[in-house]
C-alpha cells in the first residue's frame, strides 16, 4: 500500500502530466524562454508546476518548495524539516521537439534526504514510486535494478547538459573509455526518467554531471530502493537534496556491483579530475 504522502504526490504528478499532454498538439505556439545557453523553459512548464504546487499545498501547506520553474520559489526554503522538490517537466527540450522521453518528477525530502519519490511518464502512463525502506514500484509491480556486475555488455545512459559543455572533451574521453567494454551508451535527455529506467533494469547504469536536486531527488530514491547505489564521480555520497549546489551534482547510479567499475573508469579517464 502506498504511503499517504505518495498518494498526494501521485495526484499532483498526474495533474501536471495532464497539462503537458493537453499542450502537445500546439507545440509551435508555446512560448519558450532561454534561461541559459541551450537551457529552455516554456509556459507549459510553468502551468504544470502551478498545478502540481496547488495539489501539494492543499495537502501540506507548510512544507517548503524547491522547484525549477517557479521564479521566486526557485531555491527558496523556509528552513522547515520537509521540502517538496519538483520538476514539472524533466526533458523540456525533448518535449518541445516532440521526442517522447520526458516526465514529471516530485520528491518529498526530509532534512536533506529523499523520503518519497514519484516519476510519472504521461505518454506511457508509467508511474514509478518509492518510499524509503519500502522498495520501488512501477505501475503496482515491484522492480529491481539489473544484476549486471561489470561494464562488459552494459547498457549505460549519460547526458550532455548545456552548463557542462566546458568539460565536453573530458566527458567524451570518458565515453571512449567506457565503450571499450560497454554494449552502448544512450543520451536520452531526461535525468529523472533515466534514473527511473535504471531502477527498473532497462539500463544498467547512468552518469551525468551538473544536475540539480529537482532533476534527481526522486530518481535517486527510486534507484536506491530498487537495490542500487548512487554516488558522485569520486564514489562519495551526494549532498543535500533540499538546497541548490552552485556547480550541480555529479551522479553515478546503477546496480551495487556495476557502480564501482563505472566510477573507477570515470576517474581513470580523467573526467572526474576536471571537477577538482
Amino acid at each position: 500500500m502506498q504511503k499517504p504522502a505518495v498518494n498526494v504526490m501521485v495526484k499532483a504528478a498526474r495533474a501536471g502530466g495532464n497539462i503537458l499532454l493537453r499542450h502537445m498538439n500546439r507545440l509551435d505556439a508555446i512560448d519558450v524562454v532561454e534561461k541559459d545557453r541551450f537551457d529552455y523553459a516554456s509556459e507549459v512548464d510553468r502551468l504544470a508546476e502551478a498545478e502540481i504546487i496547488k495539489e501539494l499545498k492543499r495537502a501540506n501547506p507548510d512544507y517548503a518548495i524547491l522547484g525549477e520553474e517557479g521564479g521566486k520559489l526557485k531555491g527558496v526554503r523556509d528552513g522547515g524539516r520537509f521540502t517538496w522538490v519538483i520538476d514539472p517537466l524533466d526533458g523540456t527540450s525533448n518535449y518541445l521537439h516532440g521526442i517522447p522521453h520526458w516526465c514529471v518528477s516530485i520528491a518529498l525530502v526530509e532534512n536533506g534526504e529523499p523520503q518519497h519519490g514519484v516519476v510519472f511518464d504521461p505518454l506511457r502512463n508509467e508511474l514509478f514510486t518509492a518510499s524509503k525502506g519500502s522498495g520501488t514500484v512501477l505501475n503496482e509491480k515491484r522492480v529491481r535494478v539489473s544484476e549486471r556486475r561489470e561494464l562488459s555488455g552494459a547498457m549505460l545512459i549519460t547526458g550532455f547538459p548545456p552548463r557542462e559543455r566546458a568539460r565536453a572533451g573530458s566527458q567524451l574521453e570518458c565515453v571512449r573509455e567506457l565503450l571499450r567494454d560497454a554494449e552502448d551508451i544512450r543520451r536520452t535527455g531526461s535525468a529523472a526518467l533515466d534514473l527511473a529506467w535504471v531502477a527498473c533494469g532497462r539500463a544498467d547504469g547512468y552518469f551525468e554531471a551538473g544536475l540539480q536536486p529537482w532533476d534527481i531527488a526522486a530518481g535517486v530514491l527510486l534507484v536506491r530502493e530498487a537495490g542500487g547505489r548512487v554516488c558522485d564521480y569520486r564514489g562519495a555520497s551526494l549532498g543535500r537534496m533540499d538546497v541548490t549546489p552552485t556547480a550541480g551534482n555529479q551522479v553515478i547510479a546503477g546496480g551495487l556491483k556495476l557502480v564501482e567499475p563505472l566510477q573507477k573508469t570515470i576517474v581513470g579517464s580523467g573526467y572526474a579530475a576536471s571537477f577538482a
